[in-house]
């Protein structure tokens, strides 16, 4: 293919990709804000000196994590239908990108608040605070400061893993892309471009997490 035949594949598939690639980053942030909601109390019921709390907390996110992510949105879509519970393929994405971003979250998260030091709570205890003010006002700040790498490289992650969907017809990059080779019949480049996209937007949301990781730190140097 030459340089000019080239550019003119690029030009054609460019709207319908980038199109894709905007879908790709909403469904990113959307499964991140829903892992976040997940992860949270995950990662506080796993803290907590509670067993009847720790012991589903801790099955929910072996299982989240020994499983693949493939399999669990075939659960999600194709199998809960049998069961007579059926989702929209963008929900049942998002919903499964939830899950299994939320189990990663938890543990980054619980890790975050185990790298706080004793001290901080026992100078909280000491001034009347309980378990729960002093895990809100004392805890978690410094712990979230702590997770934002972590965090990031979910996120990050969630980006490429969003190309899974499109085996269950929700249109994104992958899906996308797949649509213009069936009609241009050039899979290489257009799959290389594909990658290229998803690079530059890890490389966007890297250069976010650096932005951020100097925000939070510049109170602490």
């Amino acid at each position: 293919m030459d340089v000019q035949a080239l550019w003119e594949l690029m030009r054609e598939a460019a709207p319908v990709m980038l199109r894709g690639a905007g879908y790709t980053v909403l469904f990113a942030l959307a499964a991140m804000l829903g892992g976040l909601l997940i992860g949270f109390p995950v990662a506080v019921m796993r803290i907590l000196p509670y067993r009847v709390l720790r012991w589903p907390a801790s099955v929910y996110v072996s299982l989240m994590r020994g499983t693949p992510l493939l399999v669990q949105m075939f659960v999600i879509y194709y199998g809960l239908p049998s069961v007579g519970i059926e989702f929209t393929p963008v929900t049942a994405g998002i919903l499964a990108l939830s899950l299994n971003s939320g189990a990663f979250l938890s543990e980054s998260l619980r890790g975050a608040i185990a790298a706080v030091s004793k001290g901080q709570w026992a100078a909280s205890y000491s001034l009347g605070l309980g378990y729960w003010l002093t895990l809100y006002h004392v805890v978690l700040p410094q712990a979230l400061r702590i997770a934002v790498p972590a965090m990031s490289n979910t996120l990050i992650s969630l980006i490429k893993d969003t190309s899974l969907v499109s085996v269950i017809t929700m249109t994104e990059l992958m899906l996308s892309t797949k649509e213009v080779i069936a009609t241009t019949f050039r899979p290489l480049p257009l799959y290389l471009a594909a990658a290229v996209i998803y690079w530059v937007l890890s490389l966007l949301f890297e250069a976010l997490q650096r932005r951020a990781e100097q925000r939070l730190n510049r109170a602490h140097r």
